[in-house]
């Protein structure tokens, strides 16, 4: 009767802050999430506000269930710092010598220590926390791109008549500007010329300026970038 008692008529003085702080929670998570889906993120608006969500849900379990059959009131919660820490490398790939979604990851981590406030009634917390994230999420890119300091890997595909002519005038460019070919492919065309493939890591004004010398070499017939801003 007592079992029946307590599920027709819940306790709401533990419903009624667990309801808000979950609310809270969605809506700060998916905040960051929103802003990570326009910019077509992999972790967009569902995974933040999942991550969040459910951050705030354990740490409001590790507390009501050591409240209620004794034990570590953190345990649960501190379970999801490893956890988040799977999810993070999941979402990090290797892609022609380089490495992308650091900042997706660090994101779903700093997304899930904002869950983790709300479920633990640190309202003031988690709202500033969303608010710094969102500012450093957008004014840092802008100032990395204005100030010339986020490298980029592009993809060169040159043309020649003359395969060790390019590959020696090519390597003396990257020698110069203190760079080196990632991703080596050669091929042989039916037409008798060779096609040199491979990537560069630099920032993007070098590789305006490596565009441009790539083009003006005697050896190169054809070149072509997988980024179409470099072609001005």
């Amino acid at each position: 009767m007592h079992s029946l008692m307590q599920l027709l008529w819940p306790d709401w003085a533990f419903l009624v802050p667990t309801l808000t702080r979950l609310v809270l929670a969605a809506v700060l998570g998916g905040a960051i999430g929103l802003e990570r889906e326009l910019k077509h993120k992999p972790a967009g608006l569902r995974t933040n506000l999942f991550i969040c969500v459910g951050a705030a849900m354990f740490t409001l379990l590790s507390d009501r269930l050591a409240g209620a059959y004794g034990g570590d009131h953190t345990r649960i919660a501190a379970q999801i710092i490893p956890g988040i820490g799977f999810i993070g490398a999941g979402s990090i790939l290797h892609s022609r010598g380089s490495v992308t979604g650091l900042t997706t990851a660090a994101t779903l981590f700093v997304v899930a220590s904002i869950g983790m406030a709300v479920g633990g009634g640190l309202y003031v917390t988690a709202v500033l926390a969303t608010i710094i994230v969102g500012i450093a999420l957008n004014s840092l890119l802008w100032f990395e791109t204005r100030f010339n300091l986020k490298p980029l890997v592009v993809h060169y595909d040159v043309v020649s008549a003359q395969a060790d002519a390019l590959i020696a005038d090519v390597n003396q460019v990257l020698r110069d500007e203190g760079h080196a070919m990632r991703s080596v492919q050669i091929a042989r065309q039916e037409s008798g010329t060779a096609r040199l493939q491979f990537t560069v890591e630099a920032t993007r004004r070098e590789q305006h300026d490596l565009f441009d010398r790539f083009r003006h070499l005697a050896s190169a017939q054809e070149v072509h970038s997988s980024t179409p801003e470099l072609v001005e």
